[in-house]
């Protein structure tokens, strides 16, 4: 499972280097079949999606943290964009994220040196049984409230029923698979689940949100609201300038803070977030030193646009970091629910009058690669990889409407001349569009029926979005294609996307080594209808459905990587999306006065093991 929950750009997760990491971090799957340390009947101190954890129930820290890091000063974050919410857990509104885990907790936490690994949070205890039929939570009896109110197994009942009415469709999804849940007494809360395959929900409900059961107004929860939550976790929301910024205060008395999976974290006395509107006003803020770091994501920027004095003399540090995930992979998604995308042909089409060598060269100095698939850089990749036997076992009743060169493996994306003018990618995109009914009429292409010019709409909210498109719509023009390429800000782009109200946009979806239930919020079927998923293309497939499932029920890493492919395999063969290219590294800028452990985590960055210089906290 991701940790998708958050629209946060860097949470995406996101997780690891194909099984050699795995085994490096305690995913022991072989000939013999995988148990995790959660065994029928036994509570233990953590849960693993495959395998064991790889920390013992006395680990001290996790690998990734500086222990004994100073505490203190404050951490200033800028955010693009803009805000009208404080509650992350409802569709309505612009949330703050941050919220989620800085202020909100859950039962067990990530590991985020494994796969898919939680430990004890609120929860001291974990037990589950072989088939993972049901799962049992005992909290730990100093888990607080910030009011000081002990957490309790209703206030765990209570988010439970909460969120699967009111919350977010991810949550209404996954915890709706729930059959009975009741507290076994004060401290101990247990789901069944009748039997269903689904391996992966003792984790999700792990990871569920905790909310104080004697805070929280059902009646107006799924309104809006600036009023600061309650929570358990390190940092209470102190003040609010909505629209403009936010500030989380360190709890002193913190319940958690001396728990081995919380040592190193939480290091700052305060973190503000500081909201800008605007994409180069974001980062010349950051030149000033009026926040303290920022994940680059313009190749162009990272190239050359930190040429400035702070970054010349040393206190403006730039991190490369190579995380061990599948690479976050950036897309032009067709929105199927529009009439002009629904022939496959015509996406196809398009794909093929993409430029990536020219776009590659001439923007992003050739930082970039590019895979037709969302795993790219993993095992879990299907790209260029010939079916296995336990795929093509699954793929076996939807062979016929899979493409035979994505499923043998030899399926390779359009490779251009470079010059922005290929003129043999112009003729197979005519030769496809012919296919689906389009004809050239003049310099104009119109459906042969309806005489419809075939046109669209590319929705951008960075620079280098609307470079691409505008780049991509003079290709389109050479093939009659009439293409406006529409600019908004970050807060009607996030609007738009979540209400499927485009006809193209640029999205990426971080992955993980573990993927799970939340495919299904990107892919599945119910969410194609549902605002506020992340389906925007639109995908409705009884294969996707059957891949899907097929994961859900893997006992082995063996199984679910082959379940994985063969999914990979079944969108590739959509033509969903346009493949615009890989990010191979994370690209992190920081003022001196932060400093960061050594250890970097499997997912890459995580600013909540960062700290503040100490000769620095007086500013």
């Amino acid at each position: 499972m991701n940790f998708t929950e958050s629209n946060h750009p860097f949470w995406q997760q996101v997780l690891k280097l194909a099984l050699g990491a795995g085994f490096a971090f305690g995913v022991l799957c072989g000939a013999a079949r995988c148990d995790t340390v959660a065994a029928a009947g036994k509570p233990t101190h953590a849960i693993a999606m495959h395998g064991t954890p790889a920390l013992a129930p006395d680990f001290a820290a996790m690998p990734y943290v500086n222990p004994d890091a100073p505490k203190g000063g404050r951490l200033i974050q800028g955010v693009l964009g803009t805000f009208d919410s404080l509650n992350p857990l409802i569709v309505k509104g612009l949330a703050v994220q941050q919220v989620r885990g800085f202020v909100i907790e859950s039962l067990m936490a990530r590991g985020n040196d494994e796969a898919f690994t939680l430990y004890g949070l609120l929860a001291q205890s974990v037990e589950t049984d072989d088939a993972r039929t049901y799962v049992t939570f005992r909290i730990d009896p100093r888990a607080r409230f910030s009011d000081g109110e002990p957490v309790r197994a209703e206030d765990v009942l209570f988010s439970w029923q909460l969120l699967r009415d009111k919350g977010r469709p991810n949550h209404r999804l996954y915890y709706a698979k729930v059959t009975t849940a009741e507290a076994l007494d004060q401290a101990t809360v247990r789901f069944d689940f009748g039997g269903a395959a689904d391996r992966e929900l003792p984790l999700i409900l792990a990871l569920m949100p905790v909310l104080p059961k004697h805070a929280v107004d059902v009646a107006t929860f799924e309104e809006t609201s600036m009023a600061p939550p309650l929570g358990s976790g390190p940092y209470r929301v102190t003040a609010v300038k909505p629209g403009a910024s936010v500030t989380l205060t360190r709890s002193p008395d913190y319940w958690g803070r001396g728990l081995p999976v919380n040592r190193g974290l939480w290091n700052f006395d305060e973190i503000r977030l500081d909201y800008f509107r605007e994409a180069n006003s974001h980062f010349e803020a950051f030149k000033r030193g009026l926040y303290d770091f920022r994940v680059e994501n313009e190749p162009l920027r990272w190239h050359d646009g930190y040429d400035f004095p702070a970054a010349r003399d040393g206190e403006v540090i730039r991190d490369t970091i190579r995380t061990g995930m599948p690479q976050p992979s950036e897309f032009l998604v067709f929105n199927t629910r529009r009439p002009v995308f629904s022939d496959i042909r015509v996406r196809e089409a398009l794909l093929q009058l993409f430029d990536f060598e020219w776009i590659n060269r001439n923007y992003f100095f050739g930082l970039y690669t590019r895979a037709a698939g969302f795993f790219a850089g993993s095992e879990l990749s299907a790209y260029q990889r010939p079916a296995d036997d336990r795929e093509r076992a699954l793929l076996k009743p939807f062979l016929s409407q899979l493409r035979p060169e994505i499923v043998d493996g030899s399926y390779r994306l359009p490779v251009s001349d470079g010059s922005g003018r290929d003129r043999g990618a112009l003729r197979k995109a005519l030769t496809l569009l012919a296919q689906a009914g389009y004809e050239l009429d003049g310099t104009a292409l119109r459906h042969r029926s309806t005489r419809e010019k075939l046109r669209f709409e590319i929705l951008v909210t960075t620079r280098d979005q609307e470079r691409i498109a505008l780049a991509y719509a003079g290709n389109l023009k050479r093939a009659g294609i009439e293409v406006a390429v529409r600019a908004v800000d970050a807060v009607q782009f996030d609007q738009r996307r979540l209400a499927f109200d485009f006809d193209m946009i640029q999205n990426r979806w971080d992955q993980s080594l573990s993927p799970g239930n939340e495919q299904s919020f990107y892919w599945g079927a119910e969410s194609a209808d549902h605002q506020g998923t992340r389906n925007y293309m639109g995908a409705r497939d009884p294969a996707i459905e059957a891949m899907i499932a097929a994961m859900l029920e893997s006992r082995e890493r063996p199984g679910l990587v082959s379940a994985v492919r063969a999914l990979d395999r079944v969108l590739a063969s959509g033509f969903y999306v346009i493949p615009l290219y890989n990010v191979q590294e994370q690209w992190i800028a920081r003022w001196n006065r932060i400093e960061r452990p050594k250890a970097t985590a499997l997912t890459g960055y995580l600013p909540e093991t960062w700290w503040q210089r100490p000769s620095t906290q007086q500013r």
